[in-house]
């Protein structure tokens, strides 16, 4: 990304502080994984994992936006 610290920054406002909300969505086959889910922020689709018991969200794919 352009700038990775407007990223991180924007990540921080959003899923950081709700990351079951900001217009995610649970991805999954069914029945759908409520802690597998997808958003977009910051000009980017991400795709990230919900651990509740160590309150950690994983990133596991990120599609920049050309």
């Amino acid at each position: 990304m352009a700038d990775a610290d407007a990223f991180r920054a924007a990540m921080a406002r959003t899923l950081g502080r709700d990351p079951y909300g900001h217009g995610s969505t649970a991805v999954s086959a069914e029945p759908a994984e409520p802690d597998r889910r997808e958003a977009t922020v910051g000009g980017a689709i991400v795709l990230y994992y919900v651990s509740g018991s160590v309150l950690t969200v994983t990133v596991v794919r990120l599609v920049p936006f050309n």
